[in-house]
């Protein structure tokens, strides 16, 4: 009896990608029907763009029909487009996702895919040995990204992850499904806050070298110590929320919103605590 191949659904979080997604999005779909045997969806998730992304992601669709987006006219932060998108989920059997400047090359991410038979979650790493980076990041953001690490390192040892931020992973659907309650972290921690409510729940993480090329005009890097910032306050919010603490914090929410505000830096989201 033959096997089905599973369904894929990729998602790329954009914000004003104009002038670089479609070559990206060309790439992945002529990728994605040479090589993947399955149906594949990609998603392109619009996060408050002002310039034509959404144009761009349309015009592609009409070469590419496996190709769609889902636009929300406000920022919601990439951790907010990503949390959006992977309501889609029961759409596919596996779901990841990438950035939309094509540092991680649909090879690379279909890589990851293959190794699904392995564990829930299959995540890239540019720190493993084996890995190969052919455009290394600054030396600036190289040295932000370890501080950062060490402090995720610190606050959520069971991890022990090498490379939460590397935006090449892919999941089984039970496990999305399963988290995404969880999810509440809308800026570049997002990362943080999946890994870390998918170890909560039991769910086997493989951390694996990947391929990766650092592209210029990195949004990151243009706003490296504001960015760094949040991230910072994120992580620590988040291990809050998995403290007995978290309970009496909750009348400080104002100010809270009022720091990432000012932070220009979308809010983490409200719900109910996964703390147990």
């Amino acid at each position: 009896m033959t096997q089905t191949a599973p369904s894929l659904l990729l998602l790329i979080p954009a914000y004003n990608e104009e002038q670089r997604i479609e070559p990206v999005l060309r790439e992945f779909g002529e990728y994605f029907r040479r090589h993947f045997p399955g149906k594949s969806q990609i998603v392109v998730v619009l996060n408050g763009c002002k310039d034509n992304t959404l144009g761009v992601v349309t015009r592609v669709a009409t070469d590419y029909p496996e190709i769609s987006a889902l636009n929300f006219p406000d920022p919601i932060g990439k951790g907010g487009a990503l949390i959006e998108g992977l309501k889609l989920a029961p759409a596919a059997d596996l779901i990841g996702y990438v950035d939309a400047d094509g540092a991680t090359g649909p090879k690379a991410f279909l890589d990851l895919t293959h190794l699904t038979a392995q564990a829930d979650c299959v995540i890239g790493s540019r720190w493993l040995p084996g890995s190969v980076l052919h455009q290394s990041q600054t030396k600036l953001r190289r040295i932000f990204s370890r501080v950062f690490h060490a402090i995720v390192r610190g606050l959520f040892w069971r991890m022990n992850i090498k490379d939460t931020q590397c935006p090449a992973k892919v999941m089984r659907r039970a496990a999305v499904e399963k988290i995404h309650d969880a999810l509440r972290i809308a800026d570049l921690a997002f990362d943080v806050n999946l890994l870390y409510a998918l170890k909560r729940e039991g769910f086997r993480i493989l951390e694996v070298p990947t391929e990766w090329t650092d592209k210029v005009g990195s949004k990151v890097t243009q706003s490296l110590l504001r960015s760094s910032l949040v991230m910072f306050l994120s992580v620590v919010r988040l291990r809050l929320i998995y403290s007995p603490f978290y309970k009496w914090l909750r009348p400080l929410r104002p100010l809270e919103t009022w720091v990432y505000q000012k932070l220009r830096a979308p809010a983490p989201r409200s719900g109910p605590s996964r703390a147990r």
